[in-house]
């Protein structure tokens, strides 16, 4: 168990904390713009929400520098992704903020995309992340961020940045599944 697996793991650990932060709805403190409420509880899950995927960077760069990369620190990055994601998705479809139907294509796109991968692994390929899908992850995480802060602080000027990272998101989420499956199609002609 090295140091990219531990943070890996702590990643993980922290899937739930963000989910329960949101989900409690706790209000120790709020924010009102043009009736918009964010609250203390919202603001925490964001903040423990970007701690957690700033993680993925870090562990994946600590496992490259130090020489250290293990099969299980390959299955389980990508796993905590995953899991931190969805989790976050899903709480946003209960807050009522995120349509459930954009929420199952994101998911949907995440679990093909790995299943391509455990086909491309059973054949001995390994399918890198393209810059289009890491693009994906950048704007997943931007909106999800103004999702969980209710558009904080761009509800001051009535701007809907909100939902525009939300239509973002789900574009770039597919172009860049449609991307991996249309660079590795030789992979599944060759499992056929």
């Amino acid at each position: 168990m090295n140091l990219a697996n531990r943070i890996t793991i702590a990643r993980i650990f922290l899937v739930p904390v963000v989910s329960l932060v949101l989900l409690i709805h706790y209000n120790f403190w709020s924010i009102t713009i043009n009736q918009q409420t964010t609250t203390g509880s919202e603001m925490i899950a964001a903040f423990v929400f970007v701690l957690a995927a700033s993680t993925d960077g870090i562990d994946g760069y600590i496992a490259r520098k130090r020489q250290i990369v293990t099969n299980f620190g390959k299955f389980l990055d990508p796993l905590a992704d995953k899991l931190l994601i969805s989790a976050v998705l899903i709480s946003l479809v209960q807050m009522h903020r995120l349509p459930a139907w954009v929420a199952i294509v994101i998911i949907s796109r995440e679990f093909a995309v790995t299943g391509l991968r455990l086909v491309a692994a059973a054949e001995g390929v390994v399918i890198a992340a393209s810059r289009l899908a890491k693009l994906k992850t950048v704007t997943q995480i931007v909106a999800m961020v103004v999702l969980i802060i209710n558009n904080f602080p761009f509800s001051w000027v009535g701007f809907p940045f909100a939902n525009l990272m939300l239509y973002i998101m789900v574009v770039i989420t597919v172009l860049s599944g449609l991307d991996y499956f249309l660079k590795n199609k030789r992979i599944i002609r060759v499992t056929e």
